[in-house]
């Protein structure tokens, strides 16, 4: 595992081999970023951007965006051996920081549905970034949560990887702009409706 491209590329990453939690591969986090950066159908860009990385694990995508000049990244995450890893992945990035490179980065350890339950309605992300365990389906009511709160500005992006045999009925929920699949991980971009 490592950061792609930016301030921090070829930076390594640990990571936790575990069946709750499986990181992005290094070819799934390329394509997904080649379609941010180059398709037009994406209105949005990650430099200057605040991104909010949901069921995070290591933090392979929020790191990913720092390295890319992303404004401001959150991570939750509420597996304790995840979050080892992730802080310690944090902490290596913040020794390594870049010259007039300005970024925050917030670690809440709580899940999603008990981050949701408390977010200020007043924050506004860019960016949203799901990659649930592939067998858990709360992410819905995640999702559905999220589109309650409004805390996206009318240009934002939704994100969603999940296992390429997964069936989900998302259309109800976010207009699907790409699905891409790399593998065993299928990656869905939208916005909400």
């Amino acid at each position: 595992m490592r950061i792609i491209r930016g301030n921090f590329k070829g930076h390594k990453l640990l990571f936790l081999n575990s069946k709750i939690t499986r990181p992005l591969k290094d070819q799934a986090k390329e394509g997904l970023f080649n379609i941010i950066e180059h398709s037009n159908l994406i209105k949005i860009r990650i430099k200057n951007s605040n991104i909010l990385d949901l069921y995070s694990g290591i933090g392979s995508f929020g790191l990913e965006c720092i390295s890319r000049e992303a404004k401001e990244v959150s991570f939750i995450e509420d597996d304790k051996n995840a979050l080892k890893l992730l802080q310690h992945n944090v902490n290596l990035i913040n020794k390594k920081k870049v010259k007039n490179s300005d970024f925050t980065i917030n670690i809440f350890q709580q899940s999603v549905e008990a981050f949701f339950d408390k977010i200020e309605h007043s924050a506004k992300y860019d960016f949203f970034f799901f990659d649930p365990p592939f067998n858990d389906d709360k992410f819905f009511y995640n999702l559905e949560k999220l589109k309650k709160t409004r805390v996206y500005d009318k240009e934002h992006l939704i994100i969603i990887h999940r296992d390429v045999k997964s069936s989900d009925k998302l259309d109800k929920l976010i207009d699907i702009i790409i699905v891409r699949k790399y593998g065993r991980s299928k990656i869905i971009f939208g916005t909400f409706n």
